[in-house]
This record gives C-alpha cells, sequence and structure tokens, in this order.
C-alpha cells in the first residue's frame, strides 16, 4: 500500500513553538526544508534544504542576521532563497538559488505548500481555532512514524480500534459496539463520522481527568480535511444527565514526510480544569502513551504490509466506510 502525494495542498510542517532563530529541517512530501524565523519580524522562512552549491543542509548551516550562510562553502542565501554571496567571486551564477515555499503560521500550526507556489492563495488553510484559544488548555506533541501516511489516516478514521489496541487508556467495549454515521463532501474534501454512544463505561482518560466515577454519554465526532487536518469533536457527561459536559479538542495533522514514512502531529486541548497542571501533566503523559500505541502497531503493520505478496485482497466491512472514503479522496487530489 502506498498512497500517493497530492503535492498542491497545504501541510503542516511543525509547531509554531518549534521554529525560531536555530535552524530547524523538516522533509514534506520528500523535500527536505529548513525552518526559522525572521529576526526583523518574526515571520517563518521556509527554504529547501540544500545548497545549489553541492547539496549541504541548510538545516546544518547558520543564521547571519536573516540569511542563511551554508555550513560547507559559504554560499549565502537570503529569505526569498536567492544566493547573494559566493565564495571567492563577485558573480553570482544565475542559478545559484534554492526554492522558498510558502508558509503560513495559523493556530498553533506552521503550514507550507510543496507545489506550485501560484496555486497556494487558491487553497484555504483548514482550521484548528481551539488550538489557539486561551479558555482551552493544550497539550501536543509529534512522532514521526515508519508507515505509509495512508495507515494514520485509516487508523484516525476507525476509532473501534480503540477498544482493542487502547484498552486501559481510552477504549471501551462500547467503542467498537455502537455503529458509526457518516458523511462525505468529495468535492471539499471533507469526511465526517459520528459515534455516539449514550451509555458507555468511562475510561481512565477521562475519568482521571474529569472525576466522572460513573458510566457516561459519550459523543465522538470525526472532521477529516483531506489531505492534513483531523478533529476529533469529543463530548462526555454523566450517563442521563445534560450537564456538565467536558469537552476535550483532539487535534493530528497528518504529514506525509517521504514515501512510506509520517508525521504524526498530536495535540488534546480541554476546557475543563484549564489551569490545573496536574491534570495537564495527566492528559500530556497519557496521551504520548495513546499516541505511541498507534505508532508502534502502523510501524508493525507496514513492515507485514512490506512482507505482503502481490495480489492480496484487503477485507473491509462497515466501520471502514469513512477511511475507504478519505482514500478515494486522496487518490482524487493526488491526480489532480
Amino acid at each position: 500500500m502506498a498512497t500517493a502525494f497530492a503535492r498542491n495542498q497545504w501541510y503542516v510542517a511543525a509547531y509554531g513553538s518549534e521554529i525560531g532563530r536555530e535552524l530547524l529541517g523538516r522533509t514534506v512530501l520528500g523535500e527536505p526544508i529548513v525552518l526559522y524565523r525572521t529576526e526583523e519580524d518574526g515571520r517563518v522562512v521556509a527554504l529547501a534544504d540544500r545548497c545549489a552549491h553541492r547539496r549541504y543542509p541548510l538545516s546544518a548551516s547558520r543564521l547571519d542576521g536573516d540569511r542563511i550562510v551554508c555550513g560547507y562553502h559559504g554560499f549565502t542565501y537570503d529569505t526569498a532563497g536567492a544566493c547573494v554571496s559566493v565564495p571567492g567571486q563577485q558573480r553570482i551564477p544565475r542559478t545559484a538559488r534554492v526554492a522558498a515555499y510558502p508558509a503560513v503560521e495559523l493556530d498553533s500550526f506552521v503550514w507550507v505548500w510543496i507545489g506550485d507556489p501560484a496555486a497556494a492563495g487558491e487553497k484555504p488553510i483548514p482550521r484548528a481555532r481551539h488550538l489557539a484559544d486561551p479558555d482551552m488548555a493544550t497539550v501536543r506533541g509529534m512522532e514521526p512514524i515508519d508507515g505509509d501516511y495512508g495507515l494514520l489516516v485509516d487508523n484516525l478514521m476507525d476509532l473501534s480500534h480503540e477498544t482493542y489496541l487502547h484498552g486501559g487508556y481510552i477504549g471501551t467495549p462500547e467503542v467498537a459496539e455502537t455503529p458509526i454515521t457518516t458523511e462525505v463532501d468529495e468535492g471539499a474534501g471533507i469526511v465526517r463520522v459520528s459515534r455516539h454512544m449514550t451509555d458507555a463505561e468511562c475510561p481512565p482518560f477521562y475519568a482521571r481527568s474529569t472525576g466522572i466515577r460513573g458510566r457516561i454519554t459519550r459523543l465522538q465526532d470525526i472532521e477529516y480535511f483531506a489531505p492534513c487536518l483531523y478533529l476529533l469533536h469529543s463530548r462526555i457527561m454523566p450517563v442521563g444527565q445534560d450537564a456538565p459536559v467536558f469537552r476535550t479538542e483532539i487535534t493530528y495533522a497528518i504529514t506525509p514526510s517521504a514515501p512510506g514514512k509520517v508525521y504524526d502531529f498530536w495535540a488534546v486541548s480541554r476546557d475543563f480544569a484549564p489551569e490545573d497542571e496536574e491534570v495537564t501533566a495527566f492528559l500530556r503523559d497519557f496521551n504520548h502513551r495513546v499516541v505511541m500505541q498507534d505508532v508502534d502497531a502502523l510501524n508493525l503493520l507496514q513492515r507485514a504490509l512490506d512482507r505482503e505478496p502481490a495480489g492480496y485482497q484487503e477485507l473491509s466491512i462497515n466501520i471502514d466506510t469513512g477511511g475507504l472514503a478519505a482514500r478515494r479522496i486522496l487518490a482524487a487530489l493526488a491526480a489532480g
């Protein structure tokens, strides 16, 4: 299984908090990128991470003001990727430049555009406003996975795996037992999957963070904005009650790094106990463990797929409806 890349799309390259005056290297759709902030106005610059001379990684180089000086032979590039200085001569070769990628900082993410720069303004960036909401407390991280990025999309679109892979953390029997509803807007590239559990066990993730001890009403509503942004709107409340409602927004940015590799950006935002550092620390540690269960499972799955004989026929059932719709949309984006 190899999911084709859609190039004329926005992808998350980093959290804004990761980027400063230290050069940061990331790879998006197989393209090495170096990111940094300017001294002048703090905006994010994204350039190709290869010197035009001998392809030395610019992320392993240094800044001189807002210019990057290659750490190998000193070729120097401005924020637009143009070479402004070369060693030993005054004439700068016409081809001495590196690609500059459109970059936008929004909702705590830094998004980059890998395709045709002229088309970047035609595609709106999907929003995750809760990540920048001062009334929400957020924990976040990023884990690289040695697996096709389509495997992570599949994983997130079918939450029935919570019962089995994440039992004792976020999974309970009701997640797998409850049917889903799916809405697909193929033109807009959006898939919505809902699972509403009216009487469910309260998993440790919520019991320890909210204090609920009994059974709960648990509402899970997924919105996937292909190819990169996944939102899980989660609401829980004591069973049979309308209040209190505990709201959790779970965010994933799914960024293909290279063939068979994906960055798994994850964040959990909550509207309850926002100032409680103990709850924050618990959710950060707990969710990291859940994410690593996915990472380990997808790494293992990719290795199994790599050994699979040609022509193997995959089996799908009702719970795969959202994931299959996402696959169709990703294929159309890549082809278009």
